[in-house]
């Protein structure tokens, strides 16, 4: 399952429908987004088939940032069975964010 870019009519039944969700928080305009987009990448293919990796463009989608309360971004929300089980804010490495995906699944 490749990177998805959701919106508020499509993030719900997203993240309810994989069993883990990773939910990339960023904008356009961010730097540290940008550094961090080729880890969400690299995550959204480590993990296809078994974990949906998706982004959310706080921009254009500030219903859903101001629901998750994301104060800072970028922010990573990690999701099992449509739940909040973690959260990491900032630039991290790799393996920060497979970790928590690899207790989760």
């Amino acid at each position: 399952m490749a990177l998805k870019h959701l919106t508020t009519a499509t993030f719900d039944a997203a993240i309810s429908k994989e069993s883990l969700a990773v939910v990339d928080f960023w904008a356009t305009w961010c730097g540290p987004c940008r550094m961090l987009a080729p880890t969400v990448e690299k995550l959204a293919q480590q993990y296809e088939g078994k974990a949906l990796v998706g982004k959310v463009d706080v921009d254009a989608e500030p219903e859903l940032a101001q629901r998750y309360g994301i104060m800072s971004i970028p922010t990573v929300i990690f999701f099992k069975n449509g739940q909040e089980v973690d959260r990491k804010v900032g630039v991290q490495p790799l393996n920060a964010f497979a970790g928590v995906v690899d207790r989760n699944l």
